[in-house]
This record gives structure tokens, C-alpha cells and sequence, in this order.
């Protein structure tokens, strides 16, 4: 394996290191799987992703198979920032906003770019990208990516899926392509190239001819799927487009090293209320009247006392002077951020009138400060996910479960 590295090395921009120590440090992601990659490679650009890809086709065409596996900042709780060959790296290199696009709201960057660090950059433009997850301060766009990430605004705007634009991917062979939405006419062109992207277009567009009433019975009616490979996706409303199969395919399908999103108009000043209740049944049945209102709230979201109750044992002053004890079964967090500040106390209004109706506690916030200090009870779930015990540490059971309204 040394002479693949010092090939790489020779051939590459970017740093390639095979010392026990780094290959340790990247045997692990935010899960609890261990497995040791042969070497880590630090991309500097696009073509060295493109020269490792060709490298390693090419040596599969011989016979010998090293995986590549891509990795941000490997907060990855399923094993997915991990492998035996190849871990590219994008956090140490490339890591750009690319563009910025203020008049229609388009960004552009790297894989390796700090969500937190580039949010933060849209708020200066009155803008954000919604589907943050609760790892922001860490995670990478190209792993939110990669995983369809969500987050707490998810409820009313959606997952990453619904904001890829568009993507530059490095295919197994080392050929760049552009995802986009493609017209009937710019589909049959792409279906006319001799090469792999060709071949690819065809396959699918085939794959789509002999099984659409197959295809038609996978979509789900759910409100959330992170589920990758969405085929079903691809060709809609006369319009044919990759991306959403990329889009939480885990850099199965090919490297992205370059991501294109639309963001939204982003407002700070919102409206946050915490209903505390001691009835999960009426939890429950506060949550459906709230997303039955007529516009959804930006945010709803639930802490248990089980959750409270392990902050107060490990780190108690995490909460303290937030929320008092004994703790509530349930504390639900809602929040209204439409910019018409008319339309956003209505919906306050309403959502208090559903509280004081099922007669349950709750506070009304819209200071900032206040609003942090709120939303401090439902981050320090982060705490768990973290919390380590000698040599054991939470385990992460299920991912992005999902549960069916109608039958809770």
C-alpha cells in the first residue's frame, strides 16, 4: 500500500498520510464502528479528487479494489465517514463559499465548508439554508450532503434534498459531471455521449422505461424521508435530473465537489414559545392542532424529562436557572418566523389559544437572549451524544426514525 500512497503523493496537490496515528484517528466517525482506513488523502482541488478516482478505476480494473470513501467532519453516527482504502478528506483544503449569488440566493461551495461558518455568512445577506442539522457548528455542507441532513426547521421547509440545486460530482472513473434539471432536448443529448456520464443517462432513463409503475409505488407519503437513492425523484414534470438520486447517497454514487443550494430569506426575529406538559397525551394532541394550523410553525420541537434528568446528573448547571425541577414529561419548543410580522403573532395567537385550551404552562418569548435560553434546553441533547462513561459511550440505535401521526 506505500507505493500507492507515495504514487499519489507524487501525482498529487494535496497531502497523503499513512502513519498509524492518522490512519487511527480516522478510523472512527460519530458512531461507535472502528474501521482502519490504508491512508488518508487531503485533496487540494477538484482534479486531485478526479486523479485518486481514475487511480483506484484503474487498479479495480486490474483486479485490485480500494474504496474511497469521502469525509467531512465525520459526525456521521451510521459508519459512513469510515473505510478500509482510501478517506478523502475535505475539511483541511477544500473548504471555499465559491459563490454567492445575493440577487437570486444561490450558493455555491465546497464539500469540506464549516455549516456554521457559512450560515453565518448568509445571515450577513439577510439569507439562511434551513435544513441545518443540530450538529451545524461542526458538520460539513458536502456531509449534509451526502446525508440529507435535517434539522429543527425541517417541519416547515424540508429537507437538504429540497435545496441542492445542483451538483459537481467525480464519477468512479475520475469524469466530472454537472446534476441539474435537464430539459427533454438536453436529456437526449446526454443520452447520445460515449462516455460513462452517457452510459449513465441511458442506463437510468432505461431503468425508468421498463419500470415506472415499480418507481411510482416507492414514494412514501411521509413527512420526512433522509432515505438515499431517490429515484423516484429523477424525472418528474418533464424534467430529468440526478441530483436527488446524489443527494443521501452517502458518496456511494460519486464524489461531490461542489454543491450548489437555494436559500431562503432569513428572519431572526421570531416568535418562540415552550409549552411544558405532564400528559403525553395531550402533548400528542397539541402537536397535531399545531401543525394543523395555517401556516406550519418553523420549528416544533420535543425534550423528555428522561433527556432532563441525564443533563442534571452529568452537567447540571447546564440547565440551570432554564427550567426547574421536578421536570415536566414533555417540554415542546414552537417557533413562528414569517417576515409579516401580522401573520406571525396570528399564528402565536393561535398556537396559545391551543395551549390555554388543553390548559397547559407555557412562556412566550421573542428577545433573543431569551430565545437562546429556550432553545438551550433542546441543545443540550448534544450533551448525550457526547457523553462518555469510561469506554462506553451512547449508542446510536436509530437514525432518522420516523413514526406515522395516525398511529401514535
Amino acid at each position: 500500500m506505500n507505493r500507492v500512497a507515495h504514487y499519489l503523493q507524487e501525482h498529487l496537490l494535496g497531502e497523503v498520510l499513512t502513519s498509524t496515528d492518522a490512519r487511527k484517528y480516522f478510523s472512527t466517525d460519530g458512531g461507535v464502528f472502528s474501521v482502519v482506513p490504508a491512508m488518508i488523502v487531503y485533496p487540494r482541488n477538484e482534479n486531485d479528487v478526479r486523479k485518486v478516482a481514475r487511480f483506484t478505476w484503474q487498479l479495480a480494473e486490474r483486479g485490485r479494489v480500494i474504496p474511497i470513501t469521502a469525509r467531512g467532519a465525520g459526525s456521521d453516527q451510521a459508519g459512513a465517514a469510515i473505510g478500509t482504502g482510501i478517506i478523502l478528506g475535505f475539511m483541511a483544503h477544500m473548504k471555499r463559499i465559491v459563490e454567492f449569488d445575493s440577487r437570486r440566493g444561490l450558493l455555491t461551495v465546497e464539500p469540506g465548508a464549516n455549516y456554521a461558518k457559512v450560515q453565518q455568512a448568509l445571515h450577513t445577506h439577510g439569507r439562511f439554508l434551513p435544513p441545518y442539522p443540530s450538529s451545524i457548528d461542526y458538520a460539513t455542507l458536502g456531509g449534509a450532503v451526502a446525508n440529507n441532513a435535517a434539522g429543527e426547521k425541517t417541519i416547515k421547509y424540508g429537507a437538504t434534498r429540497e435545496y441542492v440545486s445542483s451538483l459537481r460530482v467525480v464519477l468512479a472513473n475520475g469524469e466530472v459531471i454537472q446534476t441539474k434539471k435537464l430539459n427533454k432536448r438536453e436529456l437526449n443529448k446526454k443520452m447520445g455521449q460515449s462516455n460513462f456520464e452517457g452510459e449513465i443517462y441511458r442506463n437510468l432513463d432505461k431503468l425508468f422505461e421498463e419500470n415506472q409503475e415499480t418507481i411510482n409505488k416507492i414514494h412514501l407519503d411521509v413527512t420526512k424521508n433522509s432515505a438515499g437513492y431517490d429515484i423516484v425523484d429523477v424525472k418528474k414534470k418533464g424534467t430529468f435530473d440526478l441530483t436527488p438520486l446524489i443527494v443521501g447517497s452517502q458518496g456511494t454514487l460519486g464524489i461531490v465537489t461542489e454543491a450548489t443550494f437555494n436559500t431562503e430569506p432569513y428572519n431572526p426575529k421570531t416568535v418562540l414559545i415552550a409549552a411544558y406538559f405532564n400528559d403525553i397525551e395531550t402533548a400528542k394532541n397539541a402537536v397535531l392542532e399545531l401543525r394543523k394550523l395555517p401556516e406550519m410553525p418553523s420549528a416544533i420541537e420535543v425534550v423528555d424529562e428522561n433527556l432532563l434528568n441525564f443533563i442534571d446528573a452529568h452537567n447540571p448547571n447546564q440547565l440551570k436557572g432554564i427550567v426547574d425541577k421536578p421536570f415536566h414529561k414533555l417540554i415542546v419548543l414552537v417557533e413562528f418566523d414569517n417576515y409579516n410580522t401580522r401573520i406571525k403573532k396570528r399564528m402565536a395567537k393561535r398556537a396559545i389559544k391551543i395551549l390555554n385550551s388543553m390548559n397547559v404552562e407555557y412562556e412566550m418569548q421573542t428577545e433573543d437572549e431569551a430565545k437562546e435560553r429556550l432553545w438551550k434546553i433542546r441543545h443540550s441533547a448534544a450533551a448525550v451524544i457526547t457523553h462518555t462513561e469510561g469506554k462506553k459511550k451512547a449508542l446510536p440505535i436509530v437514525e432518522d426514525g420516523i413514526v406515522d401521526r395516525k398511529s401514535t
